[in-house]
């Protein structure tokens, strides 16, 4: 009689540990990339952290465009499956994906070649963007398969691991100060990233890899997912356009500049991931599975309330360091655009709020607000832009990220308002 609540106990105890211990590590990464972006910018001149930004966000529209967004589909199947059918569903990723590589990347390089890239970025492109994504699906796994740590680990390995080297290179050694060094140190961060991950999955219980794919299956995903993949290559969209347009109303030096800020705004969302949206959004979707639908409202209020808290916390105390940081880098170009950081801060609060009733959406298998808001949120990015542009020409970009963001946001906070008044059951894409 004893012995259950003791044991109840230590299971809360070991949850406990692992929480704090993801959240270590998410924070080292965090702050790892938070300072990453200043030695950047005192160490390499403006152009190069211009291009180094186009190069990022191209890396990540690119991600969708080999992926498919197949992940967001395979979230939701693996769960209601046997441990010995996960492979066989596996397979059928990575063939796909194998498909996709050989289909998009030679299209997706010559467009890169018309824009005019110089030779080192392309070569480093499709090795890093291979990297990357392999290890962003292999994240994804983990955290779906509630294995939050391992892939806070990986991700340290794959984020934070190349950024202390870079900046200890740069430190000691002035000829390392370029962009090449950095893409080859991405490189071996995301080879050794790539190894400890698929260390980690074979020691999960997955088995079924020597099934036949369920080619029937791999088609319902890709209608699924294609749904999916043009509302995230929306999204993608303007995260990728905003850098492109931002060169041609300042030049590339506004690009670094700009840059900067993202980087250090973006921080916020590698924080609410560790600690909050790794954790909840597998709790969500079991407990839609099981339609328990009072613990799926006490968790989305939980999210939306811890959000909140972490994002203020986060603007009061980057916008309190950020003059001395910038004081430090000692470069004019950046503290002359200090005024886009406000702007740059708000979208991503923005976008860390909405992304509470997109998981809540997303759980339930309600994914059309999601992917009706996202393609309505890009005209609406193009619009503002292009008449900001005229009258506040240096924060047009930002402004409009503002704007697109909270449409985002208010969409999904409306639908999953309806949604949980309603008590509408999920819907399934089995």
């Amino acid at each position: 009689m004893v012995s259950a609540p003791l044991q109840r106990g230590d299971e809360r105890l070991v949850a406990g540990a692992a929480r704090l211990l993801n959240i270590g590590l998410r924070f080292g990464t965090l702050l790892t990339r938070f300072l990453f972006v200043f030695f950047l910018a005192r160490y390499i001149d403006p152009t190069s952290v211009g291009y180094y930004g186009l190069f990022t966000a191209t890396v990540s529209y690119g991600l969708y465009m080999v992926g498919l967004d197949f992940y967001v589909f395979l979230s939701r199947e693996i769960l209601q499956v046997s441990d010995d059918q996960r492979g066989a569903m596996l397979k059928g990723q990575l063939t796909l994906c194998g498909l996709l590589y050989v289909i998009v990347l030679p299209a997706f390089v010559l467009i890169l070649m018309l824009e005019g890239w110089s030779t080192s970025l392309l070569c480093w492109f499709v090795p890093i963007l291979a990297l990357e994504h392999f290890n962003q699906e292999v994240s994804r796994l983990l955290v779906v398969l509630s294995d939050q740590v391992a892939a806070s680990i990986t991700l340290f390995v794959r984020q934070g691991s190349w950024a202390i080297a870079v900046v200890t290179l740069m430190i000691g050694f002035p000829e390392s100060r370029n962009l090449n060094v950095i893409m080859a140190l991405w490189a071996c961060a995301g080879l050794a990233a790539g190894a400890l991950g698929i260390w980690r999955l074979r020691q999960l219980p997955i088995g079924g890899w020597s099934k036949p794919i369920d080619w029937r299956w791999v088609g319902k995903g890709i209608s699924v997912s294609a749904a999916f993949l043009v509302s995230t290559l929306a999204l993608r969209g303007i995260q990728t356009a905003d850098r492109y347009w931002m060169e041609s109303l300042g030049g590339i030096e506004a690009v670094g500049a700009y840059v900067l800020f993202l980087g250090v705004a973006g921080t916020l969302m590698v924080f609410l991931d560790a600690g909050v949206f790794s954790f909840s959004y597998p709790a969500l979707i079991s407990h839609s599975h099981k339609q328990e639908y009072s613990l799926a409202r006490k968790t989305v209020q939980q999210m939306f309330f811890q959000t909140v808290a972490m994002s203020v916390a986060f603007g009061l105390v980057s916008w309190a360091l950020l003059p001395y940081l910038l004081h430090w880098v000692g470069k004019a170009v950046y503290q002359d655009a200090v005024g886009l950081y406000p702007w740059v801060l708000l979208a991503a609060i923005t976008n860390a709020v909405g992304m509470v009733p997109h998981y809540a959406l997303y759980a339930r298998g309600f994914d059309k607000p999601i992917i009706y808001s996202h393609i309505a949120a890009l005209p609406v990015f193009v619009i503002s832009t292009w008449c900001l542009s005229k009258s506040h020409a240096e924060l047009a970009v930002p402004i409009s990220m503002t704007i697109s963001f909270t449409l985002i946001m208010i969409w999904k906070a409306v639908a999953y308002h309806r949604l949980d008044t309603n008590h509408l059951p999920p819907k399934s894409s089995a």
